[in-house]
């Protein structure tokens, strides 16, 4: 959410500003006008109940004609006050509806764009192997291998859900564990986050009301996590930090759930965009100062585990127009996919700035006992399913098998899947 005080002073950059996300400008000028209304009925409402808690003081130390004077003078305000409390109720809830439509803003030095097509490559690391054969797709790799089976799977549970069988189901633990240890080895916190979160956290994390037809909801409003971002984001909700802990540091594994609502038909064979699928999540607390610090940080650390697996990548920078409604500035990290001949996004890496904090209300504490709301930062460590597409290809063999990336073979029985 942004600061309501910003939208007063400075109206007419906030609206070029969200313009530049898609966002219609017009969201602003009635913020305003409903804030003004909010702000008129609120003053109302106190100085009616503050009228009433006085005299309802001195009531008891008056005797005769000015007793019942006050008394009456009490019942008007009490009057006020039981007809403004539902005028005041309403325009609250006005306020926080049109609050809630507004996205953050996109930092000054994101690049202008209406969307995926103008968004810029930023750098690139490694070079697209070169086989002396045709190479597989990993859906062909993954039935060739008895490793992935989207058929059976799609028996029970319809289109976009897939069986993981034999080493593949080794590989994500293996994944997971050569993540986890490169990143706590970094300070970061391990947790298992609640993948079911009520409304209030979904809105909190900056999903919902907008995205609503993306996320999975239970009959009873809870919202299946589509990243563990969401949880992450709420852990340390209405909770006042310390400066000298910042940043705080947290690596969430979770299964993740999206209904893939705007996709159209795209990707659906094999694995790629999935409704359900495993991944390992940073998230960063930090202070506004530090955070776009942060964000190079997290970034690097996507760099490093992909190295890592010798996997070749781009890094890509995501205009405004492309930019989530948390999101001030975000890069992605594109795998080279040797089945498409192209690079496909497997991470991606966000700095929300203020917005998720002040939705949440997490603030710290700084020099002189200050408190003020602090920046939150999330990025993509291992999206489990698509780093083993990226495996697969770039490691198949002509006769068949997949050599597994050193890093693995620790946590692994074996440095090779053949047949």
């Amino acid at each position: 959410m942004l600061d309501i005080e910003l939208i007063r002073k400075e109206p007419e950059r906030i609206k070029k500003a969200i313009a530049r996300k898609g966002a219609d400008p017009k969201l602003i000028d009635e913020a305003v006008l409903i804030d003004r209304n909010r702000r008129r009925v609120l003053a109302e409402l106190e100085r009616a109940q503050s009228g009433l808690n006085r005299l309802s003081k001195d009531i008891a130390k008056l005797h005769g004609q000015q007793k019942i004077e006050a008394i009456n003078e009490a019942s008007s305000y009490s009057a006020k006050v039981s007809e403004l409390k539902p005028e005041a109720e309403q325009a609250q809830k006005e306020y926080l509806e049109i609050m809630l439509q507004i996205p953050n803003l996109p930092a000054e030095d994101v690049i202008d764009g209406a969307g995926e097509k103008d968004n810029k490559v930023n750098r690139k690391w490694g070079n697209p192997p070169k086989f002396n054969f045709k190479p597989l797709d990993h859906v062909e790799l993954g039935q060739k291998m008895n490793l992935i089976d989207t058929e059976r799977a799609g028996k029970i549970a319809g289109s976009r859900f897939y069986f993981l069988k034999n080493e593949l189901v080794q590989m994500e633990f293996a994944l997971v564990q050569y993540a986890l240890e490169i990143l706590i080895g970094e300070g970061f916190v391990p947790m298992i986050p609640p993948v079911l979160l009520s409304r209030e956290t979904m809105t909190g994390a900056g999903y919902l009301p907008a995205g609503e037809e993306e996320i999975y909801r239970t009959q009873d409003d809870l919202f299946l996590a589509g990243t563990s971002e969401q949880p992450l984001a709420g852990y340390h909700k209405d909770e006042i930090i310390e400066e000298k802990k910042l940043p705080l540091r947290y690596v969430g594994f979770s299964t993740c759930f999206r209904r893939e609502a705007g996709s159209h038909g795209k990707d659906v064979r094999g694995i790629l965009r999935a409704h359900q699928f495993d991944k390992v999540e940073m998230f960063s607390f930090t202070t506004p100062k530090d955070s776009a610090k942060e964000h190079e940080y997290l970034v690097g650390l996507e760099e490093k585990i992909v190295q890592g697996l010798k996997i070749p990548y781009q890094i890509i920078d995501i205009c405004a127009g492309d930019l989530g409604a948390p999101a001030a500035k975000k890069y992605d990290l594109e795998c080279w996919m040797p089945g498409e001949n192209n690079y496909r996004e497997t991470h991606s890496c966000s700095n929300c700035t203020d917005f998720q904090a002040r939705r949440l209300n997490i603030r710290y504490r700084g020099k002189g006992g200050k408190v003020a709301i602090l920046h939150t930062l999330n990025g993509t460590a291992v999206a489990i399913g698509r780093m083993l597409i990226a495996i697969m290809e770039n490691n198949q063999e002509k006769n068949g098998s997949i050599k597994v990336p050193e890093v693995l073979h620790e946590y692994l029985p074996f440095k090779e899947i053949k047949r």
